[in-house]
Order: C-alpha cells, then sequence, then structure tokens
C-alpha cells in the first residue's frame, strides 16, 4: 500500500511521505488563494473551492479564512457553509451531507497520533475519518474528533467537544459533548 492509501484506511503512515507532502502543498496554495480572494471575485473563488474540494456540490459557501489538509479527501452535500474560521483535518475521509451549517471556527480533525510515544517518535500518524449528517447544524468553536459521527438534524452547541458519536435528532452539546435532549422536528408553521 502507499502511504496515502494506509492514512485513509485509518492505519499508520509516513505524513513524511513525498506524494503526501506535494498533496498537502497544493491544498496550502489553493488555500492561500482562496482566503486571500476578495468578495467581489465570486468566479475565482468558485474556481479554487473546486479544484481544493473536488468531491463539493457547486452550491458550497465558505467564508474565507478556511483551512485544510487536502480538500480532496472531503465529501460535501448540497448547500453547505462554512462560517469564517474553520478546519478541516481531512487525512481520512471527511463526509458532510446535505443543508449542514458549520458557525465560526468550527474544527473538524480527523487527524490522530499513537497513545505510544515509541510509534510517535517514529513519526507515524494515523486518522480515522468524521461523518455528519444531513439537516446538522455544528455550532461556532466546536470541534469534532477523528471517528465520530453526528447523525442526521442533530445540533452541537457551540464550543463542544465532540469525542463520540451523536444519534439523529438531538441536541448535544459540552466537554464532553452528550445529548442534552432530543429535538422534536417542527414545521416553521408551527
Amino acid at each position: 500500500m502507499t502511504e496515502r492509501e494506509k492514512m485513509l484506511a485509518s492505519e499508520l503512515y509516513d505524513p513524511c511521505d513525498a506524494g503526501l507532502q506535494a498533496l498537502r502543498r497544493r491544498a496550502r496554495l489553493l488555500t492561500r488563494a482562496f482566503n486571500d480572494s476578495r468578495d467581489d471575485e465570486e468566479d475565482e473563488r468558485a474556481r479554487l473551492r473546486g479544484e481544493l474540494i473536488p468531491h463539493a456540490k457547486p452550491d458550497l459557501w465558505i467564508e474565507p479564512p478556511f483551512y485544510c489538509d487536502y480538500g480532496c479527501h472531503i465529501w460535501l452535500g448540497d448547500k453547505v457553509f462554512f462560517n469564517f474560521n474553520c478546519v478541516v483535518l481531512d487525512v481520512a475521509p471527511v463526509t458532510i451531507g446535505d443543508h449542514v451549517l458549520l458557525g465560526p471556527g468550527v474544527q473538524l480533525y480527523t487527524a490522530t497520533h499513537p497513545l505510544d510515544a515509541e510509534t510517535r517518535r517514529a513519526g507515524l500518524e494515523a486518522g480515522r475519518p468524521i461523518d455528519i449528517g444531513d439537516d446538522c447544524w455544528i455550532g461556532g468553536g466546536a470541534i469534532i474528533n477523528p471517528g465520530v459521527s453526528v447523525g442526521p438534524r442533530s445540533v452541537i452547541g457551540a464550543g463542544s467537544v465532540v469525542t463520540s458519536d451523536i444519534p439523529a435528532d438531538v441536541f448535544a452539546a459540552g466537554n464532553p459533548c452528550r445529548v442534552i435532549r432530543k429535538i422534536e422536528n417542527r414545521t416553521m408553521e408551527e
């Protein structure tokens, strides 16, 4: 397996691999250009978003600044919104469903390091995927840790640290994040 294949399979990999370094460099250059673009350069921003995150629907909205490791390991559904200063460490796949809102400063971390010091000293890393279901709202400053899934229609409170899976249709908050209550889905007319 290549180091990238190991990385995407959630196995230990060498982040200093030349191929991975080239992919990260490409992402850094694209995010820099995107973050430096002006509000009146909508076409250029759309082009840069498409190059950086090729697995995104065209109605993606990202408020700069935005940061990611690779971009090409992020899959985004329809009408996804990233507010200012979001970070996605996509060493493993990040999948975000349709109609998802991410508040300012949200951080999605798929990257993890071995607990064993000797393995860390060897320079090896790993990652675990993150999955966020349709119609979720992730409050500002929330951190989603490696391997976490957030169920459809759930809301994560601002500043939460999500360390384990969150089911569908709940409001969850805190550090560590826990379910506070079930959400009753109602229409706007009610």
